[in-house]
């Protein structure tokens, strides 16, 4: 079952386009640069993009921003933070970090999909300070001690 929320969004610039899904399935909806100058990413640089919007979430609701895997395994360019976060009560203009991981320079220009966002319940846990935690054949050990 496909649920719908509404995303309520303020368009800032006037470069910037709204957040749409490709596909009927995808569920990422694509983010566009909207920056006025094409920005130059040389090897290892960041920068932060603006996308020309701002968004209202539905309580209860968060916005996550993801890479795009084609720009990340044609390009090598990613998301600087991995995942970003946007919480429900921000209402500032979006923006996506990105950092240019290959060897070569690549350009970002106003239109550009650049990441994807993904709408999502957030679920807050009750903190509960104890002096023990149940067992389990695992127990603590860590990286790598599946086997993989």
């Amino acid at each position: 079952m496909n649920s719908k929320i509404n995303l309520k969004i303020k368009r800032i610039s006037k470069l910037a386009q709204l957040p749409s899904y490709a596909t009927e399935g995808s569920a990422g909806m694509d983010l566009y640069a909207a920056n006025p100058e094409p920005i130059t990413l040389m090897p290892i640089e960041r920068c932060l993009v603006p996308l020309g919007f701002s968004i209202e979430l539905p309580k209860g609701y968060e916005a996550q921003i993801r890479p795009r895997s084609g720009m990340a395994i044609k390009h090598g360019i990613t998301l600087s933070n991995c995942v970003g976060t946007i919480d429900e009560d921000y209402r500032g203009e979006v923006c996506v970090g990105i950092i240019n991981i290959s060897d070569k320079p690549y350009e970002i220009c106003a239109g550009d999909r650049i990441a994807q966002m993904i709408i999502a319940p957030v679920t807050k846990a009750n903190i509960m300070e104890v002096v023990d935690l149940s067992h389990t054949n695992r127990g603590s050990a860590g990286f790598g001690s599946t086997g993989y």
